[in-house]
């Protein structure tokens, strides 16, 4: 007589009606499944957790004015919202490579883009920094997105330690297979020197006492890091600052970046575009001072005078793009 077959395990149940912790938000972690759910939590200006909605389409569109045929670039792949929309676009004919050095959610947005239609005759993936594009053209690009920052996905995993809300490791790696974790930058830092970092890598202006504060703990978690800040009298605010510091000094994001905006010039065909959103001013200024020496010297034909900032309907329904900024350039032809 044969046996039964196992009977499917339960969910597990939780205390109130919906679970708390980012592991267990079954419904986010299988959207296809629970549409209706999603687009209630869409509905109330809130980003359903682990997923990512991208910022300034519309205006992303205008900009890049991407064409059937057209080569295109999406530096910043993530959930592959910007992508998608990019490749309709330069449909028939065209193809876009993406870029993630964050080898837990590429593969997750290539197998959505892939599931979507778009085969390796419009889309290729890499798993490489932007500062590399370069090694991976086959030729200038048409058009060229960049969308700094953080995902979604990254910030609502406490595994990933990007967020203070919730318990983690203090790692804030956008790979957390190289390099070291945030908590062991701490260590081999002292107070002046982490004093710099907190005010060149996000302006903040208690600086030196947080610093001394900070050092003079033992941090391994985002919960140890945000008590030590709080107890000096800081507000979230304050906390924010020092997360995004270190999170920069981590990935060395000013490097990358400083490296992607020299090579824009040779990774873009005459007449090509390139539209690159940032999130705070360090990101800003870089981005503003290289358009306009490229526009002195000759390599842009045109820039954006001031950033686009996302539209306030877009700012209601997704408080995370609020301090988003575009701009934009094209290359003379």
């Amino acid at each position: 007589m044969s046996e039964p077959p196992d009977k499917p395990k339960r969910r597990p149940r939780y205390s109130g009606r919906n679970p708390r912790h980012f592991a267990d938000k079954y419904k986010e972690h299988a959207p296809e499944q629970y549409a209706e759910d999603i687009a209630k939590v869409l509905a109330s200006g809130k980003t359903p957790a682990g997923t990512h909605r991208p910022i300034m389409v519309r205006e992303i569109l205008e900009v890049l004015a991407p064409r059937a045929g057209d080569l295109a670039v999406d530096c910043t792949l993530g959930y592959g919202g910007h992508a998608q929309a990019l490749l309709a676009a330069i449909q028939p004919g065209g193809h876009l490579i993406g870029l993630d050095i964050d080898p837990i959610e590429l593969p997750k947005a290539e197998a959505r883009l892939r599931q979507l239609g778009f085969g390796p005759e419009s889309f290729t993936a890499h798993r490489m920094n932007y500062a590399g594009l370069a090694k991976v053209l086959p030729s200038p690009a048409d058009l060229i997105l960049a969308d700094l920052g953080l995902s979604s996905m990254q910030v609502d995993n406490p595994a990933r330690g990007f967020t203070f809300k919730y318990d983690g490791p203090l790692d804030l790696r956008m790979n957390p297979r190289r390099g070291q974790p945030a908590s062991a930058l701490l260590a081999s830092l002292d107070p002046d020197k982490l004093a710099t970092l907190l005010m060149e890598n996000s302006d903040e202006p208690n600086a030196e006492p947080l610093a001394r504060a900070i050092l003079q703990a033992r941090i391994a978690t985002t919960t140890d890091l945000t008590s030590i800040i709080h107890r000096t009298g800081r507000d979230d605010d304050s906390v924010r600052r020092v997360f995004q510091a270190l999170r920069i000094a981590v990935n060395d994001e000013f490097g990358a970046l400083e490296a992607l905006l020299r090579s824009l010039p040779l990774c873009s065909k005459p007449g090509g575009r390139v539209a690159i959103i940032t999130f705070h001013s360090g990101e800003d200024r870089r981005v503003k001072k290289a358009f306009q020496s490229g526009e002195r010297d000759g390599t842009y034909a045109e820039i954006a005078r001031e950033p686009l900032r996302p539209a306030p309907d877009e700012v209601r329904a997704n408080p995370r793009s609020k301090s988003a900024k575009l701009r934009w350039a094209r290359r003379v032809s």
